[in-house]
């Protein structure tokens, strides 16, 4: 499995996809997470573990609270790859319609 097949596989959770949500906005605490998330600080940590380990998010020690932010360098691996996925699907979908249109032309003559 590749970095960025981990990092959808994270973001299959609908939890992990509102915290990385609320992480794009600027850093934030488990408990500041926990007040606007329907679950509880152990459950957060739990999503924030998950997420750090596929490199979407990392945290740093401001004081006595750790605070957590989205990786930049993770979430452009992530761009990147979706990025491909897009250029094969149009390059894809390209040469069927070139090669639809080449057989209509075959038939028409």
């Amino acid at each position: 499995m590749t970095n960025a097949t981990a990092m959808l596989t994270a973001l299959g959770d609908p939890t992990r996809q509102a915290i990385l949500d609320r992480l794009s906005h600027g850093p934030m605490a488990v408990g500041q997470l926990a007040d606007v998330l329907p679950i509880s600080r152990p459950a957060v940590s739990q999503h924030l573990r998950v997420l750090k380990d596929v490199g979407l998010v990392f945290d740093r020690q401001e004081g006595t609270r750790r605070l957590y932010q989205v990786d930049p360098d993770g979430l452009a691996e992530l761009r990147k790859h979706l990025d491909g996925f897009w250029e094969r699907s149009l390059a894809a979908f390209q040469h069927r319609a070139n090669s639809e249109t080449g057989e209509h032309h075959d038939r028409d003559r």
